[in-house]
């Protein structure tokens, strides 16, 4: 159950919310040594149909 603790501190589950204000989300893992501050990448957007900025929702 140690490594299962040790694991989540380090690559949390988080929610991508879509900046294009449609409320769609993607689940992802994030290194917290890599990336400390809150994660935005461009992903596609099924609603909208394009792709567009996702931001890390806390």
């Amino acid at each position: 159950m140690l490594w299962l603790m040790a694991r989540n501190e380090l690559r949390p589950i988080i929610k991508l919310r879509s900046t294009a204000g449609t409320g769609y989300t993607y689940v992802t893992r994030k290194n917290r040594r890599n990336d400390p501050d809150r994660m935005t990448l461009r992903k596609y957007d099924p609603v909208v149909g394009r792709h567009v900025d996702f931001r890390e929702e806390r």
